[in-house]
């Protein structure tokens, strides 16, 4: 039996942010699916995980895809364009273009494209209707563009309304917290075939979240963000992936956790 070789590309959703382990390193779905899926087949797996916080698709695709693809992987997972929409002037089509173009890539390299779309964190946020619409267009954007291909392993996060509730997300109200990276690596896992630990849908509530409110918030997350959009600068600046080459995840006691 071949084995599998999986490998992520993304941004801050697919790094793992908001899913914090001891030390600061992030965990994330991506590494839980990896554990998940060793956990599953009783088999060790190969991972590697090149997504970086802050990417727009543009850079994803173009500095990720082919870095990616020269591993030689077996799966490749892919999300990108949540950073791309919350800029008005970008074009969901041109978003979902690019994931054409990484389906294109994997069946020219033989590898197996495991798409997802991102958890919708519109409810907390300012301007929450037009993220929420703009996510509504993005995901039914790239639904449409993998509507023929039911070889193609797809996880839509965005419609999960369970998912959007408070208590899944991290104190900046944009990234999931351990919670909600759980529950989208079960909904990956099932979506491949696979046993997903059925605690991951929905672990208890945190009690660690300091949850701020009013201009404390805004202090703390908005503005920050707000200058970093007017020096051009990202979260990702300077950072390398976490898995640039592939670990090897063995079958493990479920505990997620990822060399």
């Amino acid at each position: 039996m071949t084995s599998v070789r999986l490998v992520a590309i993304g941004d801050s959703f697919t790094e793992g942010v908001g899913d914090e382990l001891p030390g600061g390193v992030v965990r994330g779905w991506a590494d839980l699916v990896a554990q998940g899926w060793a956990d599953a087949t009783g088999r060790p797996i190969e991972y590697a995980n090149l997504a970086i916080r802050g990417k727009l698709i543009g850079p994803i695709v173009d500095e990720q895809l082919e870095a990616a693809l020269a591993l030689k992987p077996t799966h490749l997972s892919f999300n990108g364009g949540g950073n791309d929409m919350l800029r008005p002037r970008t074009s969901i089509a041109h978003v979902a273009d690019r994931f054409t173009q990484v389906l294109r890539r994997c069946d020219e390299a033989g590898v197996q494209l495991i798409a997802l779309s991102g958890a919708n964190p519109s409810g907390q946020l300012p301007l929450h209707g037009l993220i929420q619409r703009r996510g509504d267009e993005l995901s039914a954007a790239v639904a449409a563009r993998l509507a023929d291909r039911a070889d193609v392993v797809t996880a839509w996060n965005w419609p999960d309304r369970e998912l959007s509730a408070p208590g899944y997300w991290s104190p900046d109200r944009l990234h999931m917290n351990a919670r909600g990276h759980h529950r989208v690596a079960a909904r990956v896992l099932t979506a491949l075939g696979l046993a997903a630990p059925t605690a991951w849908w929905s672990l208890p509530p945190l009690d660690d979240q300091q949850a701020l409110r009013g201009a404390a918030y805004y202090r703390a997350h908005v503005l920050p963000w707000v200058q970093r959009r007017l020096t051009g600068r990202s979260s990702g600046d300077g950072r390398r992936a976490k898995y640039p080459d592939w670990v090897e995840v063995s079958p493990s006691n479920g505990d997620g956790a990822v060399p």
